[in-house]
């Protein structure tokens, strides 16, 4: 048999191992839907670390939403721009607005992690929705997601938003988030699959019921990682709590980065709690690189060109689902060859102890295991 059929046959299959989960998670991955509970109180968390371009019109988008009462908490992490005298010029317009000083970092924490955790504890709400200062949450958001973990009697209720994608540098990265959602997790993060490996959360858009979160230990349970939500969904499992990836296109929307240079090392922060392990990161290249790079090498074969035809086809129905643009679809194969690069990046810096850092802040590599 010619080596170059065996292996676009190869290529194939490992491309139609996606396209069947796919075709699974696109049905049951679904909207939010639910009524919030009488009496409930959303409480809008923002760990806000300079963010004086974003935080007015985050803060704008929380005070307009309707259909449950809310109250919006900012936790200022150590600024050095405008972000707290914006907060206080809102909180002094709108009592439901709060805003909070963190306290030094402690030894231990990752900066987001304490945030939050401070953010938790000056909450009033019977349910905690953590939201990035990238966010734009719709006016039916909050109340949806507090609905939908009451009807579902589930303790958190998570999805990815609209991410909105302006340049080469994001399309080559930010795509990726949801991809590897629908194709590469069983059941699509719903809250069926119990299972703690198989949990998945967007710390851009998560809503957790009070006494589910306290529960499962909150943040202070995951002090040092940096992928939180991930660790977060993982731990309420494990305590028993129900989590679920719900459609976000439709809850919020988010500019995570806006070049090349700021996606890179996003994404790179949170790499190693993710695909980039000894063990995993080389059957995870074997996959996405076998599915999607793979049969660039082995055209004009048929059987190549049939792989990659399902996975740009495959790539086009998940763009389609979460109102990406639809232009970043031929990008795929970069898109890929990006990720990995960001992946085996991470796993070389943990290998030679390089720290991991976001904003002005590193991190000891045994600090975000």
């Amino acid at each position: 048999m010619d080596l170059d059929f065996t292996w676009a046959w190869i290529a194939l299959a490992l491309a139609t191992f996606p396209a069947s989960m796919a075709v699974a998670n696109l049905v049951l991955v679904r909207r939010a839907a639910g009524a919030p509970p009488p009496g409930a109180l959303v409480s809008i968390l923002v760990p806000a670390r300079n963010e004086e371009a974003n935080i007015a019109a985050c803060l704008d988008a929380a005070l307009a939403s309707a259909g449950v009462a809310v109250e919006v908490v900012v936790m200022d992490d150590g600024s050095t721009d405008r972000t707290a005298e914006i907060v206080r010029a809102h909180a002094a317009r709108d009592p439901r607005v709060r805003l909070e000083a963190a306290p030094p970092l402690p030894p231990g924490w990752t900066g987001k992690v304490h945030a939050c955790a401070r953010l938790a504890e000056a909450a009033r709400g019977t349910h905690l929705l953590f939201i990035d200062a990238d966010v734009r949450l719709a006016p039916d958001a909050a109340a949806r997601m507090a609905g939908h973990a009451a009807a579902q009697r589930i303790g958190m209720v998570t999805g990815v938003p609209r991410q909105v994608i302006g340049s080469l540098g994001e399309a080559l990265t930010v795509p990726m988030i949801n991809f590897l959602i629908f194709c590469y997790l069983p059941g699509g993060g719903r809250a069926f699959t119990r299972r703690p490996d198989l949990a998945a959360a967007c710390g851009q858009l998560l809503l957790a019921e009070r006494g589910a979160y306290d529960a499962a230990g909150g943040h202070a349970g995951i002090r040092g990682v940096m992928h939180d939500a991930l660790q977060l969904a993982r731990r309420m499992r494990a305590a028993g709590h129900g989590t679920e990836v719900v459609e976000g296109a439709d809850l919020a929307t988010c500019r995570m980065y806006s070049t090349f240079a700021e996606c890179w090392s996003g994404f790179l922060k949170n790499a190693r709690e993710g695909m980039a392990t000894p063990v995993g990161l080389p059957i995870w290249t074997a996959m996405l690189a076998g599915a999607f790079l793979w049969p660039i090498a082995l055209l004009p074969e048929a059987w190549a060109f049939l792989a990659l035809a399902l996975g740009l086809a495959l790539r086009a129905a998940v763009t389609l689902r979460v109102r990406e643009p639809w232009w970043t679809v031929p990008l795929h194969p970069a898109a890929v060859a990006v990720a990995l690069a960001i992946q085996w990046t991470a796993l070389a810096r943990s290998a030679l102890g390089r720290p991991a850092g976001w904003k002005g802040r590193a991190y000891q590599p045994d600090q975000a295991a």
